[in-house]
Order: structure tokens, then sequence, then C-alpha cells
């Protein structure tokens, strides 16, 4: 029988005892009642998970009784057939709404000590449940869905959640990121994916798209898992669509993806590259196969972005863009195991794309859709990159902002970020305009924006400053 539950739940048991050890060092509490629940823990983390979906399958728990077996909490001689006809792990799931009490006890300790006892839990809960995630060949959308959403719930209750990674902001991280081609010359460090996890966790908005993109990072923790241990993986394609406006954060997400790619071991390197039609299609017959060739090798060991890829398909009976699209398909199965592949654009002409071409729809299942920013995550973006400008919005602008962002009609071709991003150079333009006529300027008078700065707002619904 695999021991891959037994291992986790050996480890949880050894680790978080030990930091339960350290927390009640030096205080009244009682370490042997504290060390005993441990294994309880452990047990109501992985049977919670299980009964997140109610399928409780063999795979999942045989492992079980053998593994708290060892530790009297469940009797050796029990089978699943019994433990499912008794209802035996039934409103379990319920455990993962909210943090358990030796969570919220060694957070407590870390807020008093400047510790990172909790940290340790985090750790150690995440690969317990991740592994019960793998028991089953293919984990259900359920069981990934409660392992997300306990993960979301641990690090929101963290005492220095979100302290380490840096608010990257969609746009504005695009802007400051690797020119479209570009790759490096050696592969990219791999990084802790909980540091991925938390930089995506801190853009502005996106909540939809980064719950895809947890589920998908947990997906493929349990197939390299299962891999790991030599048990069967069923194969699922990893190449996506991102349909969306422009700037609403494909690119900066695509990267994050790369980046997580390469925590997971799916790709060598972890390199982002950006093409568009013009880097794939040529002007004269034959050229197209061999430059669609070229961008896929540069691509090899990461993640291949492919934006507007739509236009692909929208020349005349003499253009190359269909012959690209063969090339495309042919390079995605000829590297499906080194390269990731994402198609992007706006959402209709994306769901054209794919629905058209039987080679797409195969190998592009997933899409995942990037939503338009509200008004208060444009404006949000905007002081984003005002500070990365060393520029301040006053209390007045802030809200003149959010009226003019309100202004603008919604639809095909919204600028979103990009849309913050030309409104912030405007204000900027005008605000030095102003300031030419005050004698002697002061600090915060250069670095303060305000209502008069901010351009007109757009007629007969139209963006006014999309570029």
């Amino acid at each position: 029988m695999d021991k891959g539950l037994t291992n986790a739940v050996d480890q949880f048991v050894e680790r978080v005892g030990g930091a339960m050890q350290m927390a009640a060092s030096g205080t009244q509490m009682d370490l042997v009642v504290l060390k005993r629940n441990v294994p309880i823990e452990a047990y109501n983390l992985a049977t919670a998970v299980m009964d997140s979906d109610s399928r409780l399958s063999d795979d999942e728990l045989w492992p079980l009784i053998a593994t708290f077996s060892a530790y009297d909490m469940v009797p050796a001689t029990t089978t699943p057939a019994e433990m499912r006809r008794e209802a035996a792990l039934k409103g379990r799931k319920q455990w993962l709404q909210r943090p358990s009490e030796m969570f919220e006890l060694l957070a407590g300790v870390d807020r008093m000590r400047g510790t990172q006892l909790a940290q340790t839990y985090y750790d150690e809960a995440m690969k317990l449940a991740h592994m019960v995630g793998s028991l089953d060949r293919f984990p259900s959308d359920l069981e990934l869905k409660a392992i997300v959403g306990f993960q979301k719930l641990l690090r929101d209750n963290m005492p220095s959640a979100g302290a380490t990674a840096a608010a990257t902001g969609g746009p504005a991280a695009s802007a400051e990121a690797k020119a479209a081609g570009e790759e490096p010359a050696e592969p990219e460090p791999k990084e802790p994916l909980d540091d991925v996890l938390a930089e995506l966790d801190q853009l502005i908005g996106l909540d939809a798209v980064k719950e895809e993109v947890r589920l998908l990072s947990a997906l493929l923790r349990v197939q390299k898992m299962r891999a790991d241990r030599e048990l069967p993986v069923i194969d699922s394609t990893k190449h996506l669509v991102f349909s969306g406006n422009p700037g609403t954060g494909k690119t900066t997400v695509a990267r994050l993806l790369a980046r997580i790619y390469r925590s997971l071991d799916v790709v060598e390197r972890g390199h982002l590259t950006e093409v568009d039609r013009s880097g794939l299609v040529a002007g004269y017959v034959g050229q197209t196969a061999n430059k669609v060739a070229d961008v896929f090798e540069k691509a090899d060991g990461g993640v291949l972005l492919v934006d507007e890829a739509y236009s692909l398909i929208r020349g005349g009976e003499k253009d190359f863009g269909r012959e690209a699209i063969d090339a495309i398909v042919k390079n995605v199965e000829d590297r499906r195991d080194t390269m990731v592949v994402i198609l992007a654009g706006y959402p209709k002409e994306m769901a054209d794309l794919v629905a058209a071409n039987p080679g797409f729809s195969s190998r592009f299942p997933k899409t995942i859709l990037f939503p338009d920013y509200s008004d208060e995550e444009l404006v949000a973006i905007l002081e984003l990159i005002c500070g990365k400008g060393k520029y301040n919005l006053s209390d007045d602008a802030r809200q003149a902002c959010l009226d003019w962002f309100g202004k603008h009609q919604r639809g095909q071709g919204f600028g979103n970020g990009r849309l913050a991003r030309n409104l912030f150079e405007a204000m900027v333009a005008r605000h030095a305009t102003r300031l030419v006529e005050v004698d002697s300027p002061t600090d915060d008078e250069l670095m303060l924006l305000t209502p008069a700065d901010l351009p007109p707002p757009p007629e007969a619904g139209h963006d006014s400053l999309v570029s």
C-alpha cells in the first residue's frame, strides 16, 4: 500500500508537535495534552478534505485506516465499506471553515514572541491536505476547492500574512517586465510555490482569476505528488486560453504562471516568451512554419504567450495566418512535455478561434476569463502607479478619478490598466504645466496630483485616453 499519507501524517505530528512544544515553553500549558492533540488535528484535516466531495473512495479510506489505526484513532479491522455505510466522515468538511484552536494558539504565540510557529503548521497542513488530494487518481474539483479555500483561510489569518511579497498590480508590473520575446540566459531560479502565490494574491482585483490559478496549482501539486511516488497520473493538458480586454493583467498572470510551473517542475526554465501575429506569420510561402518553429524553440522550457491570437484567422485567402495555426498545433504536440502555451485575446474572438479549430479546442480546453476592473480597482491601480512614480493623489483627486473612470463605457477594447497608466501620464503632464506658474513649489506641491490635473472626461461614452 502507498505510504504517502502515513509519511505526511507522521511528519505533521513530528513538526507541529515540535511547534506546540515551543509554544508551551515557559507557560503553564500542559504539554502532554497539547502534543496528544496533534494526531487528532491531522485526522481532522485529512478527513475533512476527504469529506469535501463525499466520494470516500477505497483509495482514500484504506490509507486513512492504515495511518490512523497506528495512532489508535481508527480500528485496524474496519473497512472502507463499513466507514461509508456508517457515514463515519459525514460532516467532517465543516472543520475547514475556520482556523482550528491549535492554529490560533500558535498564531497567538507568534504575535507575542515574534516566532513563526504558525508557519510550521501552515506548511505541514498544506502538505497533508495535498497528500490527501493525491490519493485518488484524479482529484475532484470539490476537493481541490476545499484545499484552496483552507489554504486561503490560513494565509489570511497568519500573523505575517502578505508581508513577504511586493504588491505588483497587473498593468504596472507588465510595464516594468522584460521585453517581449526576451529569454533569460540561465533558467529562472526555482521559487517556493507559496511565495509566487503570495504575489498573485497581492494583484489588484482578479479574484476569479486568482481562484482559477490556485486550483490549477493545487491540481499540478497533487499530480506531482503522485508522480513522485510512482503512482499513475492522468495526463491533462496545461495549455490555456486567457480571454479579456487589454490591460486586465493577462501578461502579469502569465508571468506568474510560468514561475508556478517552474516551482512544480512542469517546465525546466520558467521564462515567459511573448509574441503576436507579426512574430508568427511571414510574408511568403513556406516561411511561416519556420518562423513559428523558431518562436517555439525560444520558448521551450517555459511559457509562450500568443497575444491577440484570434488575428491569425482574420486574413484573406492568401494570408498565412492559418498556416501559423497549423504550425502552432504541430509544435504544441511536439513539445507537449517541455513547455506551456497560452493564447490570449478578446473573449468572443478567442471563443470563435478555439471553436473553429479542432486542433485548438482539444489542446486548449480551459479558458480563464479576465474581467474588466471596477472603478475602485482602477483607482487603486492608479495609486500604485503614482507611488512608483513618486506622486500622490489628494483625497479630492482620488474621488475625482473615481468619477472620471465611471464616465467611461465598458465594452470590447476598454483600456483597464492601460487607461489608468494613460491617465497618470496625462495628469503628470497637466501637473507640470500647472506648476510652471508657481514660484518655488514645495516638495509636496511637486508630488501632489489634484483634481485640477485631471483631463476632461470622455465624450460620447468613449475612452478618452486609450493608446
